[in-house]
C-alpha cells in the first residue's frame, strides 16, 4: 500500500481523530480511505445515460473569507446552461450559505459539485439529485 501525505487544518485533523475513535476505526488512514472511496463512487451510482436531473447544491462558507462569494458567482456564470437559480443567505455573523438549483445530466451535475468543492474556503458542500421526466412521475406515485 502506498503512503500519501496530505495537509489539512488542525481543527479538521482533530475532528478526523475524534471520528476515528468514536466509530471504531483503526486510525486516520482507514477513515480517509473510506471517505475517498465514497467520494469517488457517489456519482457512479446515478444514471449516466444522459437523462436530465434536478439538483440542489448547498455550499457553506465563512463570511470573513474574502473571494469565496466572488468565486461562487463565477462558477454560477460559467455554468449558466445548467444553473436555474441561486440564493444567498447569512446564517449567522460567521457563516453564509449559497444554494444552487441545477438541471442537467449526471455528468454535468457532478462537474458542478466538484468545482464548488474545490474552492479552498468552502467548508461544506451538500447536494441532492432527483430525476426529471417519467422517472419523477413514477417516483411521485409510489
Amino acid at each position: 500500500m502506498s503512503i500519501v501525505s496530505i495537509s489539512m487544518p488542525e481543527a479538521l485533523l482533530d475532528r478526523l481523530d475524534t471520528f476515528a475513535d468514536e466509530h471504531g476505526y483503526s486510525g486516520r488512514s482507514e477513515v480517509v480511505r473510506e471517505g475517498t472511496r465514497t467520494l469517488l463512487e457517489e456519482f457512479q451510482q446515478g444514471a449516466t445515460d444522459g437523462s436530465t436531473h434536478s439538483c440542489t447544491v448547498t455550499a457553506v462558507f465563512d463570511y470573513g473569507q474574502s473571494g469565496v462569494q466572488q468565486q461562487l458567482t463565477g462558477i454560477r456564470h460559467e455554468n449558466d446552461d445548467i444553473v436555474s437559480g441561486t440564493t444567498h443567505a447569512h446564517m449567522s455573523d460567521e457563516y453564509c450559505v449559497e444554494l444552487f438549483v441545477l438541471r442537467g445530466t449526471t455528468e454535468e451535475l457532478a462537474g458542478f459539485v466538484n468545482t464548488v468543492r474545490a474552492i479552498p474556503d468552502v467548508r461544506t458542500v451538500e447536494y441532492s439529485i432527483l430525476p426529471l421526466g417519467v422517472e419523477l412521475s413514477e417516483q411521485a406515485l409510489q
